[in-house]
């Protein structure tokens, strides 16, 4: 899988910036990238990696603007709403294709609002706990969790984000009950996690390895099939025996539907040559991001995909806002 997503960041590289004079004439004006979690998650982390290289293939200044609050919704409906001309943009992650099941009376469709740029990163997630936790290991983790039902606690990004979906998957998994403390995003989630405040959460590579590697974290497992490169030492929740354990997250980009087919294009090439530069490609392989690059129409398909996903996991686990 991960052969194959380089390839196509590769193949997808060779594209223009602008494919027509129409195209070059966008932007005619700054941009903003609107990230709707708080700064110091993964998402925040994406956005301001590529952020020096949008800028100098659009040839405009780019204001990244976090738009934190009800699991990304807030930042996605101030997209949703803006001018239809591609000058606004959406980096969201799964609170994109969990939302439009967790959430009623939204002012705005997911599935029709936004009009898809590209899948930008693939995210690795880890099982995480304090460095100056007692838990040493998962199975230590497992074992208190039996001990004491509902007693260990777990962070996440919100309720129904990537890491409160992994998190009830594993639970499900090994049989454990544990209490889960909901945040307003992956940065006030790490903070609490890394003082103690709470026993343990699923956390994006982007977030937690730069903890991990300063000794605030310690992990016990990678949530994917694969390792995550920039910790290869830590093993995966697969190969420590919890068979078939496969909860990782992505990044992706996206405007305002109803925006040029021009612009979605003009876009589409500055991402992809951004996430091709040699800085961003070393800064992600250190924090166990894979750069992908998707086109338009094959991240569409992966969002209906994921979408349908998470409708299942949540009306599974029975997972409310409450």
């Amino acid at each position: 899988m991960s052969i194959q997503r380089r390839a196509l960041l590769g193949a997808t590289a060779s594209l223009p910036v602008a494919g027509s004079a129409r195209a070059q004439s966008f932007p005619t004006q700054p941009l903003r990238i609107i990230p709707p979690y708080p700064p110091g998650g993964g998402t925040d982390t994406v956005a301001r990696l590529l952020l020096p290289h949008l800028m100098s293939q659009l040839g405009q200044n780019i204001v990244i603007e976090n738009r934190g609050g009800a699991g990304g919704s807030i930042g996605a409906a101030e997209v949703a709403r803006a001018p239809k001309d591609g000058h606004t943009l959406l980096l969201d992650s799964m609170g994109h294709v969990v939302n439009p099941t967790l959430m009623t009376g939204l002012p705005f469709d997911y599935a029709s609002a936004f009009a898809p740029i590209t899948q930008l990163t693939w995210q690795p997630q880890m099982l995480v706990v304090a460095a100056s936790s007692p838990h040493r290991t998962t199975a230590d983790l497992v074992a208190a969790a039996k001990a004491r039902p509902g007693t260990v606690s777990y962070a996440s990004s919100g309720n129904g984000t990537g890491a409160h979906l992994a998190m009830v998957e594993f639970t499900r998994l090994t049989g454990v009950e544990m209490t889960h403390i909901p945040y307003r995003g992956g940065g006030p989630a790490m903070t609490d996690l890394v003082a103690g405040n709470v026993t343990c959460a699923f956390a994006s590579a982007a977030a937690a390895t730069a903890h991990v590697q300063g000794g605030r974290l310690r992990a016990l497992g990678a949530a994917g099939l694969r390792r995550i490169s920039a910790l290869p030492d830590v093993t995966t929740l697969d190969e420590q025996g919890y068979r078939g354990f496969d909860f990782d997250e992505w990044n992706g980009l996206w405007t305002v539907a109803g925006s040029p087919a021009a612009a979605v294009m003009r876009l589409h090439a500055a991402a992809v040559f951004a996430l091709n530069q040699p800085d961003v490609r070393a800064r992600m392989d250190q924090i166990g991001i894979v750069p992908l690059g998707s086109t338009p129409e094959d991240f569409a398909t992966f969002v209906i995909a994921q979408r349908d996903r998470a409708a299942r996991l949540i009306r599974l686990a029975n997972i409310t806002l409450g």
